[in-house]
């Protein structure tokens, strides 16, 4: 079997296997839309951290920014946002399902389109700084977001948002939100592995390796990279948007702007799977995934140790993560076909084909 044959079948078989996924494992549905989550996060996260060389602390920002704006975009439409907030266990104020599914449509979208303009804007700033600058730097705009949410009353301040409940069958809605979060992952999947095959994937990359040759090459790198932040900034938004629906009530600092929980679990699910890959944070998100759940039922309590105790390993064992361990040892399973010959007393091991399909993979 070739590798495009195999690569279909890989594709093929993942596809099958998330649509059977919520009947399969019913009781798992939450799990299971969580786990699409932590792969939209590390997806995008790694648009900027692997392909790009730019590694943001500060994404989580438009994932708490996303959830404000669908709430606020399907109150809007009923209500008025103000007096909603302010009768935060007092008024009684009811949605149609018509009202409902339309606002949770448009909201999701103006999440997306605002959290990318917000990525343009904010762009222009954070992207003068330089490795642990820039990091530091988006850091501190993900807290103070977080901060300024909470102290503005108009859209809940600390108390958060209620947004109404599901219309229908509770089970059902699982399955719908399940379908929202795989449907929009899938659809970053795609759009990626044809991203970084374009020229537009190559100058991202010449980025990473060297910005200032890629600069003297002709490349208007600000104009790359504030496009690579916006678009990683438009999909976590839409994820935002869509954890806004499935939590129904949330408040800024513990759950949408959580920056010591997802906004430090995206960055463990790429470097555990493997930066600058396409699977890799695919992969890297579904083992960190299984890991949490283990360690958070059955080690509640020593789950932050067994947490650290996962980077430390990764870290000095994994440098290039899972992906990179495996293109290291089984090339072949990537297309790369190698030749070994003799050369005095020494081995040299030689890659003839294959290498920057592989790195794609």
């Amino acid at each position: 079997m070739n590798n495009l044959s195999k690569h279909a079948l890989l594709h093929w078989s993942c596809l099958l296997a998330t649509v059977a996924a919520p009947f399969l494992f019913p009781d798992f549905n939450t799990q299971l839309a969580t786990l699409w989550l932590m792969i939209i996060v590390a997806l995008t996260w790694d648009m900027t951290g692997g392909q790009m060389g730019y590694n943001s602390l500060g994404n989580i920002a438009f994932y708490g920014i996303g959830m404000y704006v669908a709430a606020v975009v399907t109150i809007g439409m009923v209500y008025d946002v103000g007096e909603y907030t302010n009768a935060f266990g007092g008024g009684v104020y009811k949605f149609t399902d018509a009202q409902y599914f339309t606002g949770m449509a448009v909201g999701v979208v103006a999440a997306g389109v605002f959290c990318a303009l917000c990525a343009l804007v904010i762009g222009y700033i954070t992207f003068g700084l330089r490795g642990p600058y820039f990091a530091i730097g988006t850091l501190g705009v993900a807290i103070a977001a977080g901060e300024l949410v909470s102290n503005w009353d108009w859209v809940g301040g600390g108390q958060g948002i209620a947004l109404p409940v599901y219309p229908g069958d509770l089970d059902t809605g699982k399955i719908v939100f399940y379908f929202l979060f795989a449907a929009t992952g899938l659809a970053l999947f795609v759009f990626l592995k044809w991203l970084y095959q374009t020229r537009f994937g190559a100058a991202i990359n010449a980025v990473r390796d060297d910005e200032e040759k890629a600069e003297a090459m002709g490349l208007h790198t600000l104009r790359y990279k504030l496009f690579t932040w916006a678009m990683a900034a438009f999909f976590v938004g839409v994820a935002g948007g869509i954890s806004a629906f499935q939590l129904i009530h949330f408040e800024p600092l513990e759950t949408a702007f959580q920056t010591i929980n997802l906004g430090i679990f995206m960055v463990v699910c790429v470097l555990l799977g493997g930066k600058g890959t396409l699977w890799g944070p695919v992969v890297g998100a579904v083992l960190f995934h299984f890991f949490k759940e283990v360690t958070w039922t059955y080690l509640l309590g020593w789950q932050w140790v067994a947490l650290g105790a996962l980077i430390v390993v990764t870290v000095v064992y994994f440098q290039d993560g899972v992906m990179g361990y495996l293109m290291h040892r089984k090339p072949e399973w990537f297309g790369i076909r190698v030749e070994q010959r003799a050369a005095g007393n020494a081995d040299t091991v030689t890659a003839v084909d294959g290498a920057n399909s592989a790195r794609a993979e």
